[in-house]
C-alpha cells in the first residue's frame, strides 16, 4: 500500500476533534504526508450568537464566525507539530461540516479524511446522520474514524 500523501483533518475546537487531529498527524507525520486541518464555521452575527448560545450552550463556539475558527486552527495546528507532523496547511471554511470537509478532499485532492467519532453513539447521530457517518458514506476517499469518547 503507498503512503498517504495529503490527510485532511476536520477540527471544530472540541477536545475529541484535537483527539481526531493528533491521530491524523501522526499518520501524516509517519507517510510524509501534506496534513490539512479544516475547521467549518458558519458566520454569525450578534443576535445569531446569543440565540446559539441558549439553544447550544457550551457548544455555540462552533458557530460564531471565522474569528474562533482561526483560533481553533491555531491550536490545532499547534498539536498537529507536535504530534509529528512536519507539512500543515489549514482551511477555515464557511458552511456545513460534511459538505466542508467534502470540498477539501476534492480540492486538494486529498486520499485519506480524518474525524473524531462524536456523535455516532448520539440519538440525534442515529437519526439525523453525524459528521463521521455522512463523510465516511460521502467522501469517496480512504476514511479514518478515531476513537474520541
Amino acid at each position: 500500500m503507498a503512503a498517504y500523501r495529503t490527510v485532511v483533518v476536520g477540527t471544530d475546537g472540541s477536545d475529541s476533534s484535537f483527539a481526531a487531529v493528533d491521530k491524523a498527524a501522526g499518520v501524516a507525520g509517519d507517510s510524509g504526508a501534506t496534513l490539512v486541518i479544516v475547521c467549518a464555521y458558519y458566520p454569525a452575527g450578534k443576535g445569531a450568537v446569543e440565540k446559539a448560545q441558549d439553544v447550544l450552550g457550551d457548544e455555540a463556539y462552533q458557530v460564531v464566525g471565522s474569528a474562533p475558527a482561526e483560533d481553533t486552527l491555531l491550536s490545532a495546528r499547534d498539536r498537529a507539530a507536535k504530534a509529528g507532523a512536519k507539512s500543515i496547511e489549514t482551511a477555515a471554511v464557511v458552511g456545513d461540516p460534511v459538505d466542508s470537509l467534502r470540498k477539501v478532499v476534492a480540492d486538494r485532492s486529498a486520499d485519506l479524511l480524518v474525524v473524531g467519532n462524536r456523535g455516532l453513539n448520539t440519538l440525534a447521530g442515529r437519526i439525523l446522520g453525524s459528521v463521521p457517518s455522512e463523510v465516511a458514506r460521502k467522501s469517496g476517499v480512504d476514511v479514518l474514524i478515531v476513537h474520541t469518547t
